[in-house]
């Protein structure tokens, strides 16, 4: 065996072995080498903006943040909503990793709350009694689902966010979700990996539409008085390292959690992944929708 070849035999079977690491890790590397968070922090600053417009300024807010336990975004909801950070997740190493966290660099630590939220918050009254339980039965001022949403069955969004609204956003507040758009035929894209690899080993594509959902919610009564808006932004990947490269692949195909691929298949999804983004230094994109619902905000 060559030289070069040789070397890529390696690099394959380090993108093969890395698909063991778990998603907490893969994340990690994601937040790290992509512009993801800094794309959800404009779109959540716009949110906050319009929060602190429309409410009174001696108002300490308060945020639930669902699924997101070790967010980047922590010091801009610290910063912003002084009457209380809620953490909901249903692992519980990301809740325990920003506990620490704001241990060793905050005055007040968040509330964490490890609960599947898809068991907790799709219906009324399961909210309610959540909402007693572990809100103090206090409504929130925010609500954020940043790559959350992946996890609650598309039949079930809609009677998702009727509860959110009715039990636990405040009279006057608003809702933000974001995640990767269901559809895009960019064959560098996150969307076109899973779709290809997940619809040919796994028999599954994702039908998750947010900007579809966006566009129903505005024609139908199911959120009264709500203003909905959504947008489709674009977010860049990269990483020198071929291994991090492929633990980011590896959690967009969803394994081994979702999907359990042979090692055939996965040695063909690394194959491909060396042949088209590391040989050619091609980025992974990703286009992600958001969606912010609010109740009497920038009126």
């Amino acid at each position: 065996m060559s030289r070069p070849e040789s070397s890529k035999r390696k690099l394959i079977e380090l993108g093969m072995n890395v698909a063991s690491s778990d998603m907490y890790s893969e994340d990690l590397v994601w937040s790290e080498y992509s512009n993801d968070k800094s794309d959800i922090a404009e779109v959540l600053m716009e949110v906050i903006r319009s929060l602190f417009k429309s409410l009174p300024l001696s108002r300490k807010l308060s945020v639930l943040s669902i699924g997101s336990g070790s967010e980047p975004q922590f010091k801009i909801l610290e910063a912003a909503f002084q009457g209380g950070i809620n953490l909901l997740d249903i692992d519980g190493i990301p809740l325990e990793q920003v506990k620490k966290t704001a241990k060793n660099s905050s005055k007040r630590l968040p509330n964490t709350i490890q609960e599947d939220y898809t068991a907790e918050l799709l219906s009324a009254g399961s909210a309610q009694q959540f909402r007693k339980k572990y809100l103090s039965d206090r409504k929130q001022d925010f609500v954020t689902l940043h790559h959350s949403l992946y996890y609650c069955k598309l039949e079930d969004w809609k009677a998702l966010f009727k509860s959110l609204y009715a039990q636990i956003l405040r009279e006057k507040g608003s809702i933000h979700a974001v995640m990767m758009a269901s559809a895009c035929e960019n064959r560098s894209s996150t969307t076109w990996l899973y779709n290809h690899f997940a619809g040919k080993f796994a028999n599954s594509v994702n039908k998750q539409n947010l900007s579809a959902f966006a566009e129903e919610l505005a024609k139908t009564s199911t959120l009264p008085n709500a203003r909905i808006e959504g947008k489709t932004r674009r977010v860049d990947f990269w990483v020198n390292d071929f291994e991090k490269f492929m633990a980011v692949v590896w959690m967009i195909l969803l394994y081994p959690d979702v999907h359990d691929y042979t090692d055939v298949q996965k040695e063909e999804i690394t194959e491909h992944v060396y042949s088209n983004f590391w040989i050619t230094r091609q980025p992974l994109i990703q286009l992600q929708n958001h969606l912010v619902v609010s109740r009497c905000i920038g009126e």
